[in-house]
């Protein structure tokens, strides 16, 4: 019997190569909006990726477009307080938002944060999928239930990617699968995937390049 919410097969040979082309090119930094007048405008095909602090989202965007520096990795959680957006070609957009749960952040930057957050989930029409980013070591915590939650009354598709999954053994990545399925069921926007990636062993880069790369 097939799970509910799969793990995403490894795509064919010709996806794959629509992946590799796409971040083939220049992937760059286009700027930093701390406002939503200060969107880029929305004419092209745009992709976010949402993790708490610290889970290895700028890692893994680094991975995915194999740029080693081009997001910005902070060890301080809240540390990145803006909306990051990168093109990909001349086609995409990548988006990184900043991680939540913060632990040191003032209550009013955290506040001023999830304003725009929500503004920005509900006012991109050309947003096509959130990649939701979980820790396969600790699983979906009650901070990503909100964020889920949020997208799902922005009715935006996400899609829950695991990191660091080479670092649990199998029998607790098969548990930490497990509660992730659990939790992702009561979400209505929830992509029915979930990705499994590491970007230390370059486990899943390739699926996420073919998933952005064939979204349109």
């Amino acid at each position: 019997m097939t799970p509910s919410f799969p793990i995403a097969e490894e795509p064919d040979a010709f996806a794959k190569e629509k992946g590799r082309l796409l971040f083939a090119g220049e992937t760059e930094f286009l700027k930093g909006v701390v406002a939503m007048d200060g969107m880029p405008p929305g004419d092209r095909c745009e992709v976010c990726f949402a993790g708490r602090s610290n889970v290895g989202k700028s890692t893994l965007i680094n991975a995915v477009t194999g740029r080693k520096a081009l997001a910005r990795a902070s060890n301080t959680p809240g540390r990145t307080q803006e909306i990051n957006f990168f093109t990909a070609a001349d086609s995409h957009y990548l988006v990184d938002l900043p991680g939540y749960g913060f632990a040191n952040a003032p209550v009013a930057v955290v506040a001023k944060w999830q304003k725009l957050l929500k503004a920005y989930l509900s006012g991109r029409a050309n947003l096509r999928r959130a990649f939701v980013l979980v820790d396969s070591r600790h699983g979906i915590k009650p901070v990503d239930e909100e964020i889920m939650s949020l997208l799902d009354s922005s009715a935006v598709t996400f899609q829950c990617v695991l990191t660091k999954t080479d670092k649990p053994k199998k029998g607790d990545l098969d548990k930490t699968l497990e509660q992730v399925r659990g939790a992702l069921a009561k979400h209505p926007a929830a992509y029915p995937e979930i990705v499994l990636t590491s970007s230390d062993k370059g486990i899943g880069i390739e699926t996420l390049r073919t998933l952005i790369a064939t979204l349109s």
